[in-house]
């Protein structure tokens, strides 16, 4: 009976462990790059693109300037 009980709350935290493990798995957001030229103000928009966990994370903190243009991502 002892047996019994520890295999069920192994199982149990097990399943919950499982369970909260796959949140990060499920953060996804649409991004697109944007290039802005700081000379004129034009302003170009790359096409959607999904990303999700750690490139999400590394995409979202990230901006490059290289002369006038400076290279962002704008996620929804």
């Amino acid at each position: 009976m002892m047996k019994r009980k520890l295999l069920f709350g192994a199982a149990f935290l097990f399943v919950a462990w499982a369970a909260t493990s796959c949140t990060a798995l499920t953060d996804c957001k649409f991004c697109k790059m944007v290039t802005t030229d700081s000379s004129n103000g034009d302003v170009n928009e790359g096409g959607e693109t999904e990303y999700c966990g750690a490139k999400l994370i590394a995409i979202q903190g990230s901006s490059e300037t290289v002369g006038t243009l400076t290279t962002t991502y704008k996620c929804r």
